[in-house]
């Protein structure tokens, strides 16, 4: 019987040969598909906005799933009588191109109006930190542009700003919230930053609170 380099059965060394080209063959092919689905997958901004009504959500998400499409982040909230939703869809090139054309269609249609915007993902900032910020005071006008111009004086980035208009609980008094997520540069003293931040809002007499973002 033929011997192998090794002194095995020259049949049983050849299958061996095999058996390893496939399991290295199968791995290069797992290897190429996962990244072939990391550099195939693309992004899409979707803001739609229409008169508030049962079955929005419903109406558009219904299509985000026909098409293939993923909802990674989302965001809605009724405004006066309108429904607003802003989403970031992900998926595969073909999935994307569906969901637009679909998308379009379905604006035509409807009584949404859809606005689409192809995006990327956020990359993660590890030279930020996140704080929250909490605001309450009596209604007046120019507080989401006072807080904002703080902010950006200070080259503070503003990731998430939420507002609501409400009565006092007692007295009925109009009052006003503000709910903010900003990303503090890490080169920044958070204890003077919130030094002066609490002096400016003592000086618009804002009740507010400065914390970092639980994780």
């Amino acid at each position: 019987m033929q011997k192998g380099v090794l002194g095995l059965p020259g049949h049983f060394c050849a299958r061996a040969t095999r058996a390893r080209q496939r399991a290295r063959f199968g791995a290069l092919i797992i290897a190429d598909d996962g990244l072939n689905d990391t550099q195939m997958k693309q992004h899409l901004a979707v803001s739609a906005i229409g008169g508030d009504r049962t079955g929005m959500v419903h109406e558009l998400t219904r299509v985000i799933s026909e098409c293939g499409g993923n909802i990674s982040e989302s965001r809605m909230a009724s405004l006066g009588t309108e429904f607003a939703m802003l989403l970031l869809v992900s998926g595969n090139w073909h999935a994307l191109a569906k969901l637009e054309t679909e998308l379009k269609r379905l604006a035509e249609t409807s009584s949404l109006s859809i606005h689409l915007k192809r995006t990327e993902p956020r990359a993660a900032r590890t030279d930020m930190l996140p704080y929250s910020i909490d605001v309450v005071c009596l209604d007046q006008t120019g507080i989401v542009s006072g807080l904002s111009g703080f902010f950006s004086s200070r080259g503070i980035d503003i990731a998430e700003v939420s507002t609501r208009s409400y009565p006092a609980a007692h007295t009925g008094a109009p009052m006003f919230s503000v709910q903010m997520i900003v990303n503090v540069p890490s080169r920044i003293h958070v204890a003077h930053l919130r030094e002066e931040f609490m002096e400016f809002c003592d000086s618009l007499n804002l009740d507010a609170i400065l914390e970092p973002v639980k994780s």
